[in-house]
């Protein structure tokens, strides 16, 4: 469950530019520029342009976007591993913008481990070595830290290949090797940055359920950078679609889908299977008559493809219940509605009516 009063990183905006003189284009006339124009009157790049978003505790939070976007900054930004030209980043309250350079250190050994595209393993250790070497790094003994390393190897599902070296592996294994060094320092968030892009399509699924797994058994705060829209909507909680270093629209991947922001998140979204995506509570519609009084039920959090399945199954319609209360009825009529994209003005109005 995440927690959104006590954000694990408050970003304010952030701004990254590239070229001489960046520190003087956030808050001046030239900032409004669009990027070419930017570049021909200042030689400066804007990666990320003004950006601000929470980070809640134990959700997945997903920043997506084309290539070229800004995601890749951002997320180096958070830990500092790119510097920001402005703007405001804490984790936990604390001032990460300020930090010297011991208290970063720890950030990035202890709070925050990332996982990358490329592996990054060490060729001549052992699957259990390179786990293990965030924890070398942290002054861990060495019985110790591969004591932690072969627990992390199993949750993972890599158990009966530790003594392997990397080229002995596959992608996938070999980003599962990845993923257990970062788990095995125990950070308090994950950020991955596009760490499944350069896997073959069955083991990126493979991996995407493995973090999806992780997550609910951990309940680990992650940061997710993707360009792939399908993984956004899998993995996240939340999703910060960016354009041009703009977040364009972040909201649930129901909000994304169901009410996109503008043209061009309307342009992403367009061939996403909405019953996939959307539930009945964006669907439902007021109770007429007995309908709220008896008949089979969902929850509000069904998707509309499950719901389908159950008017088709009882051939009338099937009322939407949280609690004790009939928050609507779903009805072949409705569910078409959204799944065409024509949701109606009724769609989604509570009946509030007591279940007995």
């Amino acid at each position: 469950m995440s927690d959104s009063t006590n954000p694990v990183f408050a970003v304010r905006n952030l701004w990254k530019v590239f070229g001489p003189k960046a520190d003087r284009i956030p808050g001046s006339p030239e900032a409004d520029l669009s990027g070419e124009d930017l570049r021909q009157r200042t030689g400066c790049t804007v990666a990320v342009r003004d950006v601000s978003f929470d980070v809640r505790k134990g959700e997945v939070f997903v920043v997506m976007g084309l290539s070229g976007s800004g995601k890749s900054t951002l997320v180096r930004c958070l830990t500092r591993l790119i510097e920001p030209t402005s703007g405001g980043i804490a984790i936990d309250g604390e001032d990460v913008r300020g930090m010297d350079t011991a208290r970063l250190r720890e950030l990035r050994r202890h709070r925050a481990a990332m996982v990358f595209q490329h592996f990054g393993l060490l060729p001549h250790r052992s699957v259990l070595d390179n786990v293990a070497y965030g924890l070398e790094i942290q002054g861990a003994g060495k019985a110790e830290r591969r004591a932690k390393a072969g627990e992390i190897v199993e949750k993972v599902g890599l158990a009966g290949l530790e003594g392997r070296r990397p080229g002995q592996l596959s992608g996938g294994q070999q980003q599962r090797v990845g993923l257990a060094r970062a788990l095995a320092v125990d950070p308090e968030v994950l950020l991955f940055d596009e760490p499944f892009s350069a896997l073959d399509p069955l083991i990126r699924r493979d991996m995407q359920e493995e973090v999806v797994r992780l997550h609910r058994e951990e309940g680990r705060t992650m940061v997710f950078i993707t360009h792939d829209l399908s993984e956004a909507l899998r993995l996240g909680d939340r999703i910060a679609l960016m354009r041009a270093g703009r977040i364009v629209q972040c909201g649930t991947p129901e909000e994304i889908v169901g009410s996109p922001a503008d043209e061009y998140v309307r342009d992403f979204v367009r061939d996403v299977p909405r019953e996939q995506v959307l539930t009945v509570r964006r669907a439902m519609r007021p109770a007429v008559g007995g309908e709220a009084d008896s008949g089979p039920a969902v929850a509000p959090t069904t998707l509309v493809s499950e719901a389908i399945e159950a008017v088709a199954r009882t051939g009338g319609p099937v009322r939407v219940v949280e609690g004790a209360r009939c928050l609507g009825v779903v009805d072949h009529q409705v569910l078409l509605a959204v799944v065409a994209g024509v949701e109606s003005a009724g769609s989604g109005a509570p009946t509030e009516k007591a279940v007995a």
